[in-house]
């Protein structure tokens, strides 16, 4: 009989009091591992279940911490009535701020988990212990908001070791109460790298434009206006793009709005005001990498993210 495919892996589940948000975010060699490991609901908490995964732990976790119960009673409910628990592997957050996680006896090592105020690290099939440790410290130092912590999460437990067997599919999935589109649901953040060389930094990059293009952020104070060096190298780009014409120059003026308008509207960025835009462009463009739209979008994303997401 043929092995079942199991989705080791690591995981962060975690929460964020200030904006009731609730996520999950993993890396495996595994394809599709968004479509297994991470489950969250705004309403009730987030759950990552791994390790010959049993994918009820899911919606079944999420219901049961909707009843009110804890994380831990969660994680005794899920494992009491599963003949197979001991493969298994879960962490858990609630929206109450309970925090558990449970690793069975018959995970294959590297095997554990770590848990802090707000958040939970889990990981089988790992290359060290390190890679737990790493990941629980990035998450702890990293300023931000919680994608970004996330994210760093899981960027530092690969780099400490990460998964022994290599890496394929990456994933993020954050709940916030009317976070969806156009606050429908409380998807606020689905983004997912099913089959990819080095996963996390694709997950990353997807994630910068998902961020620019969905999610919403606080207008800003004052804004800057595009000029000298920087409306060159941007002008220089809108017209490689085939949206400026004409000679690039210093001076970005109406043409070059005109040109960023356009640019704004193909690429869904209504989320955010074209001065808002413009001021993004000219605060990030010597931080971004990149050429062509890549450069541009990371632009847009390095200077928004001094301002706050809603």
């Amino acid at each position: 009989m043929p092995r079942r495919p199991r989705p080791s892996t690591f995981s962060i589940v975690a929460r964020d009091p200030g904006k009731d948000a609730v996520g999950v975010a993993v890396q495996s060699k595994f394809v599709a591992v968004g479509s297994v490991v991470p489950f969250a609901s705004a309403d009730a908490g987030a759950v990552a279940t791994q390790s010959f995964a049993n994918v009820a732990y899911g919606p079944d976790g999420l219901d049961l911490l909707r009843e009110g119960h804890t994380a831990a009673e969660t994680i005794d409910a899920l494992t009491a009535a599963d003949e197979g628990a001991e493969r298994r592997q879960v962490g858990v957050v609630g929206q109450d701020g309970s925090v558990a996680a449970f690793t069975g006896e018959e995970c294959f090592e590297v095997a554990g988990d770590v848990q802090g105020g707000t958040y939970t690290v889990q990981g089988n099939i790992l290359e060290n212990r390190e890679t737990l440790e790493a990941m629980a410290e990035a998450y702890e130092t990293t300023g931000g908001g919680l994608p970004e912590r996330l994210l760093a999460a899981l960027h530092a437990g690969n780099d400490a070791g990460g998964d022994s067997r290599g890496e394929q599919g990456a994933a993020i999935y954050v709940a916030k109460p009317g976070g969806g589109y156009d606050g429908g649901n409380d998807r606020w953040i689905d983004v997912r790298v099913d089959d990819h060389e080095h996963p996390i930094e694709e997950l990353e990059r997807v994630f910068k434009i998902y961020d620019v293009t969905l999610l919403e952020r606080a207008e800003p104070d004052e804004t800057r206006a595009l000029e000298g060096e920087t409306a060159e190298a941007v002008l220089g780009t809108l017209a490689e793009l085939g949206f400026y014409e004409g000679a690039p120059s210093e001076s970005f003026g109406e043409p070059g709005r005109e040109a960023l308008e356009s640019f704004r509207g193909l690429n869904n960025f209504e989320n955010h005001s074209l001065s808002t835009l413009e001021d993004a462009l000219a605060r990030g463009w010597d931080d971004a990498t990149g050429t062509g739209e890549a450069r541009m979008i990371d632009a847009v994303w390095n200077g928004l993210s001094r301002l706050e997401r809603l």
